[in-house]
């Protein structure tokens, strides 16, 4: 079996994405806590969508996608409405199979970073449907 260079090139493309993408993580949570919020999950994944990272601070319980790009306006208009349903939809299971969290105040965030940039915390980046 022969691999093909194109194909080897798009794994190498995907492997520093998921990199980045992890490294865009660890900011957000530094910056998230550096704000008082305490990380309640990471990388919550369930079969109706994901959700990056849900931090709470005082009542509230924020579901939190995080975006890296080349400047913050691409992050902030790289969230799809799909991917906001599907954050959406995985925020209800993460609330189903953990009660401790049924009283408190949802909402949804978005933490996009850029390099060279202050992180930028948007607080209701969008309104559950």
């Amino acid at each position: 079996m022969t691999v093909r260079k194109d194909e080897t090139e798009k794994s190498a493309k995907r492997v520093r994405s998921y990199h980045r993408g992890r490294r865009a993580e660890w900011q957000a949570i530094w910056w998230l806590r550096l704000k008082g919020y305490r990380i309640v999950a990471r990388n919550f994944k369930v079969p109706v969508g994901e959700i990056d990272l849900v931090a709470r601070r005082g009542r509230t319980l924020a579901m939190i996608e995080v975006k890296s790009r080349g400047d913050l306006e691409s992050a902030a208009g790289s969230i799809s409405p799909r991917q906001q349903n599907r954050i959406v939809r995985a925020s209800a299971v993460f609330l189903q199979r953990r009660p401790e969290f049924a009283d408190f105040t949802v909402r949804f965030d978005a933490l996009l970073l850029s390099p060279g940039r202050l992180p930028r915390h948007l607080t209701n980046a969008w309104i559950q449907n």
